[in-house]
């Protein structure tokens, strides 16, 4: 797998991690607005965990990595049902 598209879509995990974190430490809670953010930034976290895993898969089997495409967030979601 390409480092630099693994170190990519780390950034981008380590960043949606920090918006997370600061948007559960705020002490009145989470108002309206934030809450509708923090679905859209745990929506999106699990979209590049799932990008990083198929990339991984693809390239643990021989196959190119740069195949796997970010797929809804409906589709990533229902996995957890």
């Amino acid at each position: 797998m390409s480092d630099s598209a693994e170190q990519d879509i780390m950034t981008t995990i380590r960043g949606l991690m920090d918006e997370e974190h600061a948007l559960r430490s705020d002490p009145d809670g989470l108002d309206r607005t934030s809450r509708a953010r923090m679905k859209q930034v745990e929506e999106a976290l699990d979209q590049c965990w799932d990008l990083l895993r198929q990339r991984r898969a693809k390239d643990e089997y021989g196959q190119d990595p740069e195949e796997a495409r970010v797929r809804p967030a409906s589709e990533v979601e229902n996995y957890r049902q």
